[in-house]
């Protein structure tokens, strides 16, 4: 067996660690990390935009399958795979980054600033991206981000507190993802409904 010299040594730690990374448990949004690597995160978002439109049309609307919007669904997937799934992913990876840990203080601080910072920000580019890929003029679009966003802040903040706390502090970490996955799918799902209201 070959000795190891230093920049092999080192090289090495930089896998071990770089596994490590990905290998902690994800928080809200969040099948965007955890046991997933980057690729699957975006595909995994893109699925859940899809199933919540889908859920939205059908359960929520009461469209029917012969009313349903198939193009709807499509746009709202290629947000999940396009804007949601790497936007989210690099925001938690940053935030665990930001705030290392995960007692009862850190999982406070990491919702905190997850939802006083990034979750206002993130609603109204989505609402815009939202907008303009249904074909609404600037001025229409700003119309309707002003008609939405304060209620869907309101209702982020009805949800997604209290969850990323649990997520962050009780859950185990091969169930972190899981849990969030179920959640994502009904947020999803209002978003839909609530971007694609005309």
């Amino acid at each position: 067996m070959e000795p190891v010299g230093p920049e092999q040594a080192q090289a090495s730690r930089g896998r071990e660690q770089q596994q490590q990374h990905w290998g902690r448990g994800p928080s809200h949004g969040q099948g965007m990390r955890g046991s997933c690597p980057p690729e699957w995160a975006v595909l995994v978002a893109g699925a859940l935009m899809g199933a919540g439109d889908v859920i939205a049309q059908q359960l929520v609307e009461r469209r029917g399958l012969r009313g349903h919007h198939g193009p709807r669904t499509l746009k709202m997937m290629a947000i999940g795979f396009c804007f949601v799934g790497p936007v989210v992913g690099s925001w938690y990876r940053i935030l665990d980054r930001l705030i290392p840990g995960n007692t009862k203080v850190v999982a406070v601080k990491k919702m905190v600033l997850d939802q006083g910072g990034f979750a206002p920000c993130f609603l109204g580019c989505f609402l815009a991206i939202t907008g303009a890929m249904n074909g609404l003029s600037v001025q229409d679009n700003w119309s309707k981000i002003q008609q939405d966003y304060t209620d869907a802040l309101m209702t982020n903040y009805c949800i997604w507190p209290p969850v990323q706390i649990a997520n962050f502090y009780f859950v185990p970490l091969q169930h972190r993802l899981a849990v969030v996955q179920c959640v994502a799918i009904v947020w999803n799902c209002y978003l839909s409904w609530k971007a694609n209201r005309m």
